[in-house]
């Protein structure tokens, strides 16, 4: 009976204990758009490539894509990062970084383009908003 009890006492044990994950946690940040190159105009039906460049604030901001958001013929546009938590990171700023995506002119009218510019002292999002006509 002592082993059953030893047995089921050291089950309880192991199972209980919690395995130490050593993998990175991760914050995600968005950062500004530096800069940014569109056309004057678009041509319905076309495929354009705009450009962006960014500024990361340490080298351990990692990529992680475009956030892209689509409401009707605006296009709200920042750049998306990770940083893995508990890593020392110097302040030096690294180069620009430069990213592009294509844009597909799928409607007429005009696209308004909302590149994401940071925050103002109050905590607010500024954006630059740039109208892109679509043209016969």
């Amino acid at each position: 009976m002592k082993k059953i009890v030893l047995f089921l006492v050291v089950i309880t044990s192991l199972l209980s204990c919690s395995l130490n994950d050593d993998s990175p946690t991760y914050t995600y940040e968005v950062l500004p758009i530096d800069s940014y190159v569109v056309p004057a105009s678009f041509t319905l039906g076309q495929t354009y490539e705009i450009k962006l460049k960014y500024q990361k604030p340490t080298v351990c901001h990692i990529y992680q894509g475009i956030y892209y958001e689509k409401n009707l013929n605006t296009r709200t546009i920042a750049i998306q990062t990770a940083v893995e938590k508990n890593q020392v990171c110097t302040m030096q700023l690294p180069p620009l970084s430069e990213v592009s995506f294509n844009f597909i002119v799928s409607n007429t009218g005009s696209y308004i383009f909302k590149f994401y510019k940071g925050e103002d002292a109050t905590g607010k999002e500024i954006f630059e908003d740039v109208e892109v006509p679509v043209v016969p």
